[in-house]
């Protein structure tokens, strides 16, 4: 077995005041851009037998920068796509509070289970990224998986055995990586938002 790369996609634009995006397609800044070709020289010496993206543009275009030059083509997994947080996409906190009263504060006590009108809960995209891993773990060789924050985040409570309210607990900047060994129902987390540092120090045995 090898070990899954898993990466967080490269920067896009932040929008003042914030809103919620989950599953709106926006694309890499150049800054994004930069990001993940960072991951190149690092990650040149590692040998990858698939590589496997949420089917969301920012995602996609990471893993094509990050695997440019070689012979490797990005495979889309819908399964890895952001949280769809349906009628609160593109709205602020300030807007969700006043169109829909006490519904931001619910979610506040149940990060888990809460789910937009529309939408889907945190454990509702656990289960379906966790799915996809589990799926990809059983690749021979290394895997490149290049999804979101709160994707992320999920499989490593996942592998962590962490619960779901501990979910913003994990740092996942953008363009970090975190490898996974998966053997089964056994889950070793070996690095968590890393960044791209030459040479790369790979885990030890």
């Amino acid at each position: 077995m090898g070990t899954i790369y898993l990466m967080r996609h490269g920067a896009i634009i932040q929008q003042k005041p914030r809103r919620f995006i989950g599953q709106t397609d926006f694309p890499l800044t150049e800054a994004g851009r930069a990001q993940a070709k960072l991951w190149r020289e690092p990650l040149a010496g590692v040998e990858f037998a698939a590589a496997v993206s949420s089917d969301l543009s920012r995602c996609l275009e990471t893993a094509a920068l990050v695997l440019e030059g070689r012979e490797l083509a990005v495979r889309p997994e819908p399964r890895l796509r952001e949280i769809n947080l349906g009628s609160w996409e593109g709205l602020t906190v300030d807007a969700v509070m006043e169109r829909f009263p006490g519904a931001y504060e619910r979610r506040g006590t149940d990060l888990t289970g809460f789910c937009p009108e529309g939408g889907e809960s945190f454990a509702d995209v656990q289960g379906r990224a966790v799915a996809a891993i589990s799926e990809l773990a059983a690749i021979p060789g290394n895997v490149l998986v290049v999804a979101h924050g709160g994707v992320n985040r999920t499989v490593l409570c996942h592998a962590l055995g962490l619960d779901l309210i501990h979910l913003f607990r994990l740092g996942q900047d953008y363009c970090r990586l975190n490898l996974l060994d998966v053997a089964g129902d056994v889950w070793r987390v070996d690095a968590v938002n890393a960044a791209p540092v030459v040479p790369w120090r790979f885990p030890g045995p």
